[in-house]
């Protein structure tokens, strides 16, 4: 009898060491894994690069609605093939200066583009080569420009008389 119950310590301990190493195992993979992932996030966010080339950039226009979050425009960009992912947008938009300062209307924006000149542009903290957001009381319309006008202006007539209508204000 006192050999039954040596050997069903024998067996339990044995049995007992396999969970407990198939368990840390689990744990060692899960943390591995968990590592990665948050490294290679972080990498996204910080290492912002441009879809395409400068030689095989092509130019997109989005349209930015009164009330849209930066997961909905980041949402948009992917759409239209200028991001990779909206959650890493949202998440370079908190990191960066231009934080909640995106504005409604109609952007030009280029696949060559990097996350943070898109958002400098929807911040309209640069609007070379955009389309003319304002009406000529100065006041900003809400979303609208020549191209939803359906003019055939490009963007660089556009830029050009927003820049001869800021020579004559000053």
């Amino acid at each position: 009898m006192g050999k039954q119950i040596r050997k069903q310590k024998k067996s339990s301990i044995i049995a007992g060491g396999f969970f407990r190493f198939a368990l840390y195992l689990c744990v060692i993979v899960g943390v591995i894994y968990i590592g990665k992932s948050a490294y290679d996030f972080g990498y996204e966010i910080f290492n912002q690069e441009a879809m395409d080339n400068e030689e095989n950039g092509r130019d997109v226009t989005v349209v930015i609605k009164e009330g849209d979050s930066v997961y909905q425009i980041g949402k948009t960009l992917k759409k239209k093939g200028l991001i990779d992912d909206a959650k890493i947008f949202v998440a370079q938009e908190m990191l960066s200066s231009y934080k909640g300062k995106q504005q409604p209307g109609t952007y030009i924006l280029s696949t060559s583009m990097t996350p943070d000149e898109m958002m400098e542009i929807l911040a309209r903290e640069n609007t070379e080569g955009q389309p003319d957001q304002t009406n000529t009381g100065g006041k900003a319309k809400e979303g609208s420009s020549e191209i939803q006008d359906g003019s055939s202006s490009s963007p660089k007539e556009t830029d050009e008389s927003s820049q001869d209508e800021g020579g004559e204000q000053s």
